[in-house]
Formats: C-alpha cells, structure tokens, sequence
C-alpha cells in the first residue's frame, strides 16, 4: 500500500500530476482542487490511495489523509469506485460530504456528476453510522471561497501549461459570469479551460 509520496512535480495535466520520487515517476490522479495547489518545479506531498485491479493499479492523490480515508470510505457504498468517490471530493469538502450523508442532504449529494437520487439515498443508507462527526459550521463545497478562486484557479491553469497572461484572462472572463453564489472550483477551472481552449 503506498500512503503517500513525498517528490517535486514534473507535470501535471487536468486529472493528473506527475510526481519524482526516488528516480521514478508516479503518476498521480487528483481532483482539480488538489491540482491547483501543485506547482511544476516545486516539492509536494500527496496522501494517496492505491486501487488495484486486474489490468491496472491507479494511485489516486489528495491534499490531506482527511480526504484520503473520506474517499477510501465512501468506496465502501454499493456502487461507488475510485472514480465516483474522486468526483464527490471534487464536488464537496469532506466535512461538507460528512454534513450532507449525516443530515441525508439528497439535493448537495446529487450534485455530485454520476449521483443520482437513488444512489445518493444508498449513501445516506450504508455511511450515516460511519462517516464520522460533523464539525460545526461544516458546509460549502471543494474550494469555494469567494476571495481565493481566481488565485486557485488561475495557479491550475499555469501548472496546465498556459502563460499567465492566458490565464489572467480566462479567470477575467470566468468572474464575469459568476452571479450570486460562487461554483466550486472544479466547474470553475473547467470553464477557464473550455474558453482557453477555443483560443489555443
């Protein structure tokens, strides 16, 4: 079981990172929060779970053992993998994925991309006694502070390999369409993405 890794960055990519440990490589999947916080260059570490299976082994990466054993968890619900439970995490903080499951939020989980209200019920069912205590003021979702996204976001789109400028404005063009409450993150790099990829 690998539980971690501890390297400087050689690439990232928008569902992956490369880390050097050792001479070797890791390739390392993560959500685009855990992304926007790595920089190519720069040392990292990465609490990681190893999923394996007949044709492959895929190290899955977080910024904490928090959202580690939260993902390794909820894997633990019929029909969650490593993929669905990463998108969760993508979506929400995990004391707002203990929030909801503990207070069976049906609307926060199926916000989630491959939740539906059926497996979102199954979620409430199977992880309530388990999820864990619920700190207080737990709530909002994977990096939505309304001060920090551009940052957050225009940091991804450089690591991504895009000039600053590029990034600068994406990020200007995202504000602009952000109206009362701000989307996490994940959909907010997306959108950068999606305008820079018009322009590349």
């Amino acid at each position: 079981m690998i539980a971690s890794v501890r390297g400087v960055v050689t690439a990232t990519g928008p569902d992956h990172a490369v880390v050097e440990v050792g001479g070797v490589g890791l390739a390392v999947q993560c959500a685009p929060g855990t992304l926007a916080d790595l920089r190519v260059g720069q040392p990292a570490r990465l609490a990681t779970s190893l999923v394996v299976r007949e044709d492959s082994l895929t190290l899955y990466g977080f910024a904490d053992d928090d959202a580690k054993q939260l993902f390794e968890l909820l894997q633990t619900a019929s029909g969650v993998g490593p993929r669905l439970a990463q998108a969760v995490l993508a979506v929400h903080t995990p004391d707002a994925v203990r929030k909801a499951v503990s207070n069976a939020d049906i609307a926060a989980l199926t916000r989630v991309p491959g939740i539906g209200k059926k497996g979102a019920e199954r979620l409430v069912l199977e992880l309530r006694d388990r999820i864990g205590p619920v700190p207080v003021g737990a709530d909002g979702v994977a990096g939505v502070t309304t001060g920090a996204w551009p940052d957050q976001v225009r940091q991804a789109l450089v690591g991504l390999g895009w000039t600053a400028g590029q990034a600068d404005q994406a990020v200007a063009a995202v504000a602009e369409s952000v109206d009362g409450e701000v989307p996490p993150v994940p959909v907010l790099l997306k959108q950068a993405i999606r305008l820079l990829g018009r322009t590349r």
